[in-house]
C-alpha cells in the first residue's frame, strides 16, 4: 500500500479575498511522479506554496508523514521558478548549492567537510562542477537553472518540487534533467508544475489537473478533452519514433 506524505484536504485558498483554489484534495505518495499541470493563473503555484508550508490556506488542512506517521515537516527539495531569482545578489555556485543544506548545519558552525563534498557531488552529477566559484550573475539561464536542481537535491529530500524547471533550458538538458528526476525518483517523490504539457505527459505517473480546483489522474487517464479545455483550444497527440509529443492545432 502507498503510504503518503503530503495530504491535501479540502484546501481553499485566496489573494485579497479573490478565490485562487477552491475545496482542493491532493495526496502526494512516498515516490510519487507528480505533475501540476493547468492554464496560467489557474493556481498552480499557490497549490506548490501551500505545499512548501509558504501559504496557509483560507480552510483546509495541510499534513505531513514520515515512513506512515503524522510528523510537523518533512524535507522537501525546491526548485523556484528562474523569474524569483536575483542574479545580481554576489554570490557563488558553491555557496548557492551549499545554502540547500543550511537547515542539517548547527547554528554558528561551518559546514563539514562531508557537506562540502555532497556539494562537490551534486554538481559533477550535473555537469556543472567547473562552474564551482563562478558568480551566479556570470551564468547563463540553463546554467543557473542546473544551479538551482542542484540546490534542490543535495539534502537528499523526502520529496522534490519544481516550478517552471523547463523555463531557459535547452532540449538537451531538459532531456537529461528528466533521467536525473528519474533516476532520484528512487529514492525520492518528485513534484513538477509546468504550463508545458507534452514533456511533463511524457515522463510522470500521475497528473493533477489544476484551474482553481483539481483533478487527479493516472497519466494514462488523462484525455484530450480535459487538456483542451484546459488549455482553451484543441490538441492533437502525436508520435513519432520514440519522443512522442503533444501540438496544438491551428487557433
Amino acid at each position: 500500500m502507498e503510504r503518503a506524505l503530503i495530504e491535501i484536504k479540502g484546501v481553499t485558498a485566496a489573494y485579497d479575498e479573490k478565490i485562487v483554489l477552491q475545496n482542493v484534495n491532493l495526496t502526494v505518495y512516498e515516490k510519487d511522479f507528480l505533475g501540476i499541470i493547468g492554464p496560467n493563473g489557474g493556481g498552480k503555484t499557490t497549490l506548490v506554496r501551500i505545499m512548501l508550508g509558504l501559504k496557509h490556506p483560507q480552510s483546509g488542512q495541510v499534513k505531513y508523514f514520515h515512513q506512515g506517521k503524522p510528523v510537523k515537516e518533512i524535507a522537501i527539495g525546491y526548485l523556484p521558478q528562474y523569474s524569483s531569482i536575483d542574479k545580481k545578489f554576489p554570490i557563488s555556485v558553491s555557496e548557492v548549492v551549499i545554502s540547500g543544506l543550511v537547515r542539517h548545519k548547527p547554528l554558528f558552525r561551518n559546514y563539514t567537510a562531508e557537506q562540502r563534498l555532497q556539494v562537490s557531488q551534486v554538481l559533477e552529477r550535473l555537469e556543472i562542477g567547473n562552474l564551482s566559484s563562478r558568480n551566479i550573475g556570470t551564468l547563463s539561464g540553463g546554467q543557473l537553472q542546473r544551479v538551482l536542481l542542484a540546490r534542490a537535491i543535495v539534502s537528499n529530500p523526502e520529496v522534490v518540487v519544481l516550478d517552471e524547471p523547463n523555463t531557459y533550458i535547452d532540449k538537451r538538458f531538459q532531456e537529461q534533467m528528466y533521467k536525473i528526476l528519474i533516476s532520484l525518483n528512487t529514492q525520492c517523490a518528485i513534484v513538477i508544475v509546468s504550463h508545458d504539457f507534452g514533456s511533463v505527459m511524457q515522463n510522470v505517473r500521475n497528473v493533477a489537473c489544476v484551474d482553481h480546483d483539481l483533478h487527479y489522474h493516472s497519466v494514462d487517464e488523462v484525455t484530450d478533452n480535459e487538456l483542451e479545455a484546459l488549455v482553451g483550444c484543441p490538441i492533437d497527440l502525436l508520435g513519432h519514433g520514440s519522443h512522442p509529443h503533444r501540438v496544438l492545432k491551428r487557433h
